[in-house]
């Protein structure tokens, strides 16, 4: 199961949950947002970058992480793109049909590993005592390094899409001749400037200022969480204790109801509060702007029906345990029945002297003024939207 799978359909088990829990919807986190968002020029993509925006966010994310904490010098993806490779390579030999291609593209993945993992310990990325930037010469060639790491990624993500990137067809022209060497001119010099441009921008930005209060030992690239064995679900960042979601994104002022339902999807997958998470915030690497809130005010903009967040951890991990269906996929006809109950019973108790829409407890005032529903003027518009979805 995965995440942001779930979270892309509104008829998911995942999304109806989440869905029913912010009884204030994601309006008032957006407000909050833009009105926290810097004016600050925005870095487009040049010349010559085009389908390849996805790659350099990966990219530019993966070397933001690595300004923190060095413990995983490759993100999972990746890896996992160069093991399914190997995969694919062992299994072609295995039928007596070898594949050069993919025999090459398994090799040069493995030294793109220890090249990788070299140049971190050598550059010392997440030393406080160093700025982010090291050498445009250094940069550059890292750069390149991570952007052939994001294509291996694609290859796990959507191995579909994999030969059509840059690197299968560069790789498939001559699999016995390819050498590292030309690995690393497989990116074109507009993608190698796209990352630096937004490296260059962090640098003189809040997230350089955050890197230099937070310790070293306190920072987890790429965290995975208690939850990440029943979906697959992986953050960008956590330091010290504020999660961070790198978003390579240009359209900086539209903050999707999706990426809001995935901060709160990483806050809940933390089941036992090992990373004790107390804030979460995204960081737009574009505009240099991280804008964040401290977990409960985002939970309670959320309107999360008055649940504490052990309490929504506990719901959530039954949700996505559940043994005959997928909370991430819409449901088949013969599902819906077992989906409904499943839904109905981790729906939140309301007791009859609390709001029916955000179940926080009545005032007298509240009472006093006849509305014996409603907390406010807002959950009494809000009913009639949480009602026509089912979820009142």
């Amino acid at each position: 199961m995965s995440l942001t799978q779930g979270l892309k359909s509104p008829r998911t088990p995942l999304r109806r949950f989440l869905d029913r829990e912010v009884s204030a919807g994601t309006r008032r986190v957006l407000a909050a947002y833009r009105e926290m968002l810097p004016y600050t020029p925005v870095l487009l993509p040049g010349d010559g970058v085009g389908f390849e925006a996805g790659t350099v966010g990966t990219a530019i994310d993966q070397r933001l992480r690595l300004a923190f904490t060095a413990m995983a010098p490759l993100d999972v993806a990746s890896l996992a793109g160069i093991a399914r490779c190997q995969a694919v390579a062992r299994a072609r030999r295995g039928r007596g049909r070898g594949d050069p291609t993919w025999s090459a593209l398994s090799e040069l993945g493995m030294q793109l590993v220890e090249e990788i993992a070299a140049s971190v310990v050598e550059l010392r990325l997440d030393a406080r005592c160093l700025p982010i930037l090291r050498s445009d010469e250094d940069e550059e060639r890292l750069a390149r390094r991570l952007l052939c790491a994001a294509w291996y990624a694609l290859n796990f993500r959507n191995p579909f899409a994999f030969p059509d990137t840059p690197l299968f067809q560069a790789v498939a022209e001559s699999p016995r001749r390819f050498s590292f060497e030309r690995l690393l001119a497989v990116p074109t010099p507009a993608l190698v400037d796209d990352v630096l441009r937004q490296l260059r921008a962090a640098e003189n930005g809040p997230l350089a200022g955050l890197r230099r209060q937070v310790p070293v030992a306190t920072c987890v690239g790429g965290p995975t969480f208690d939850g990440s064995v029943d979906v697959t679900a992986d953050a960008d960042l956590i330091a010290d204790g504020l999660l961070i979601d790198f978003k390579s994104t240009r359209n900086v002022h539209e903050f999707p109801k999706a990426t809001v339902l995935q901060l709160l999807g990483y806050a809940l997958l933390d089941y036992s509060d090992h990373y004790q998470i107390d804030a979460v915030g995204v960081y737009l690497t574009r505009a240099a702007a991280l804008v964040a809130w401290p977990l409960e005010e985002y939970l309670a903009m959320l309107g999360t029906r008055h649940r504490d967040l052990t309490e929504l951890r506990v719901a959530f991990a039954e949700l996505l345990s559940q043994p005959t269906w997928q909370a991430d996929f819409d449901p088949e006809p013969d599902q819906l029945d077992d989906v409904e109950q499943t839904l109905a019973k981790l729906a939140p108790p309301i007791p009859d002297d609390c709001c029916r829409v955000c179940a926080q407890p009545l005032s007298e005032s509240a009472v006093a003024a006849g509305r014996r529903l409603y907390c406010s003027r807002f959950c009494g518009r809000r009913a009639q939207t949480l009602r026509n979805h089912g979820w009142l």
